[in-house]
């Protein structure tokens, strides 16, 4: 299924089609595109080049549905269970952080498996499910998410075509303890509303599925079961992407954060970085992977997105000598202590990358290599 993406800043679009997690590694490799400084190109092919047994990893992982389906029920349950608790008291807010925000966590990273997907074998019933593994957040999400998201992979730090960085403005404001407490507090309101002022995603029959499946779901739930119980999803989804354990990964995935940050005031000369710019994706091994789906295994997965997450340590353990020696991230909750109260730790602590002009070209190559 085709999907575009056009700039805010310019009239150019661009389009790419999402293939299926089982296609071959070379189509896989090159829906992937990348300019030379990034590292996850280079370390897959050299991966591939010393361990070609990584290409039986590749595909969906069929049982992944059912363990969703557990997580949307145990959240439907929760919100009923809380149907007559009020919202404004200690066992409705414990619930919904303890239980709710680890859950809708689960929930968002489900639906990251699905954006690649991941769940089953074509496309298109990845994107239903998503539609229906959406149900506990309260608001129609994954239909956008997709877009956004594959330019992240494809297009990982460039400054208009990767919406997971911060923007300029963000960087300037919020650079300063208080501000980085509210981004902390408020990440889900950044990665939900930033993409909308970078870049413009072309309107599909699937966003309007995720609509209007969405709002039946939340009209009936409110109707027959009380808003309160439905206020339990939004509380949820706010706290998971909040001051929550979970969260951590937001921040630990691609911030050059403490003794990695040496390398933090590089520049870009000519296509040639002055200073080495410093690893910029960052794995964590930790306990938490067993409530996300091992979206801690992040270079794992950058380096190879068509590997499902019950797979990623089998990689790791495969090519040992490529990752051990990457710097790692030990704790997502002094992920979020660090950002905040480490003076060093910056919002415009991020690689990014001024290539639009470069990337013109070979998207449009890539077009005509996938049409």
């Amino acid at each position: 299924m085709d999907a575009s993406i056009k700039h805010r800043h310019s009239e150019t679009t661009y389009t790419f089609v999402t293939p299926p997690a089982d296609a071959s590694i070379e189509v896989l490799n090159e829906f992937y595109w990348t300019n030379e400084a990034e590292p996850h190109v280079l370390r897959r092919k050299q991966i591939l080049a010393k361990h070609p047994e990584v290409t039986k990893l590749t595909g969906y992982e069929p049982k992944t549905k059912w363990y969703v389906c557990l997580v949307v029920l145990l959240q439907c349950l929760v919100a009923f269970y809380l149907k007559e608790t009020p919202i404004l008291s200690w066992k409705f807010f414990i619930l919904s952080y303890v239980i709710g925000a680890t859950a809708n966590q689960a929930i968002f990273l489900a639906i990251h498996e699905l954006s690649h997907n991941l769940l089953f074998k074509k496309p298109f019933h990845n994107k239903m499910f998503a539609i229906f593994t959406n149900i506990p957040i309260g608001i129609p999400y994954s239909a956008s998410f997709q877009p956004y998201h594959q330019l992240h992979h494809k297009f990982m730090g460039d400054e208009y075509l990767d919406a997971d960085l911060p923007t300029k403005w963000e960087s300037i404001i919020l650079s300063n303890l208080l501000g980085k407490v509210f981004f902390a507090t408020c990440q889900i309101f950044f990665y939900a509303l930033r993409p909308m002022f970078i870049t413009q995603i072309k309107f599909t029959y699937i966003h309007l599925l995720n609509i209007i499946g969405q709002v039946v779901f939340d009209y009936a739930w409110i109707q027959y079961v009380g808003l309160n119980s439905f206020m339990y999803f939004l509380l949820s989804s706010f706290l998971a992407g909040s001051l929550h354990p979970c969260a951590g990964h937001f921040i630990a995935e691609h911030y050059v954060l403490n003794e990695n940050n040496t390398a933090r005031k590089s520049e870009i000369v000519d296509g040639s970085n002055v200073i080495p710019v410093p690893p910029e994706t960052y794995s964590y091994y930790g306990s938490l992977n067993l409530v996300t789906w091992n979206v801690g295994y992040h270079n794992e997965h950058h380096d190879f997105p068509y590997i499902a997450w019950t797979k990623l340590p089998e990689l790791k353990r495969i090519a040992p000598e490529f990752y051990e020696p990457l710097p790692q991230v030990k704790s997502w909750c002094g992920v979020i202590w660090w950002f905040i109260f480490n003076d060093v730790n910056l919002l415009w602590n991020r690689v990014k990358r001024r290539g639009k002009e470069k990337h013109g070209h070979k998207i449009d190559k890539l077009d005509q290599n996938q049409a």
